[in-house]
């Protein structure tokens, strides 16, 4: 069984860049089972309805601009997933949501970023999962619980975001800094409530964390955290696998998540 993570993909500068979240995605395929396939929930790819990917190879997506030539220069070509994305399809309208199958779209930074640092022969079959912007962290977890048979079926399910994303208090020069303390104390409390299982604190967390409508302005960043917790089933809890922070407002934490 492979447990479903959650992984904080930070700037696209992530994947060119020494860091601590660079270094420890690096080696996180050395600490798991080598996926069958992989599903990707990623903050990048937003629908109004679920849908997922199903290309027979995966395109690279510069969903950004104002970098490096290098940056654009990376490529991700995996091979796409048709047939998990029948699967896909198939859990998810069996517990009532239909989803719409997107037979082209390619690979984001939010998954590529992650991806090519981790498995970096592009050689395991990859889709996509798109996140709802306008539904809440509930709809995400029952979208993942949905899903929860793939991880008994060699499919790694992913959810990449950010712990914490507020891009407004981004400034480049602020690198190797603390943590602001409003982004520490978030920090703390999310990961407290993750490992201790509390569900309900975690789905409103927007009330009940310190300072969370400053970490998180909107919420897309972090509901991919709520599909990989559902797909690990009811009672889920959570192994943080990482902590680091980039510019100290920028969270790179990790997390596996266990029933």
């Amino acid at each position: 069984m492979l447990a479903p993570i959650y992984v904080s993909h930070g700037s696209p500068m992530t994947v060119l860049t020494d860091t601590p979240g660079h270094r420890f995605m690096a080696g996180l395929a050395a600490t798991m089972p080598r996926p069958k396939a992989i599903l990707m929930a990623s903050a990048h790819w937003l629908t109004r309805g679920p849908a997922v990917s199903a290309p027979e190879r995966n395109e690279t997506i510069h969903d950004f601009y104002g970098f490096p030539p290098a940056l654009y220069a990376c490529r991700y070509p995996a091979p796409g997933a048709p047939e998990l994305a029948a699967r896909v399809v198939a859990l998810l309208e069996s517990a009532g949501m239909p989803t719409a199958v997107d037979p082209a779209r390619g690979l984001d930074h939010g998954a590529w970023v992650p991806l090519l640092l981790a498995w970096p022969a592009a050689d395991i079959p990859v889709a996509q999962l798109a996140i709802q912007p306008r539904q809440d962290p509930a709809h995400h977890l029952a979208l993942g619980r949905a899903l929860a048979a793939l991880a008994e079926e060699g499919v790694l399910v992913i959810g990449s975001g950010s712990f914490t994303h507020n891009l407004g208090r981004i400034r480049r020069e602020r690198v190797g800094v603390a943590d602001e303390p409003d982004v520490a104390a978030f920090a703390e409390w999310m990961g407290a409530a993750l490992a201790e299982g509390r569900e309900a604190d975690l789905l409103d967390y927007r009330a009940r964390a310190p300072a969370a409508a400053e970490q998180h302005p909107t919420d897309e960043h972090l509901l991919p955290l709520y599909v990989a917790m559902g797909a690990a089933g009811k009672g889920a809890r959570a192994e943080r696998l990482h902590a680091s922070s980039d510019y100290g407002v920028l969270r790179m934490d990790a997390f596996a998540f266990h029933s």
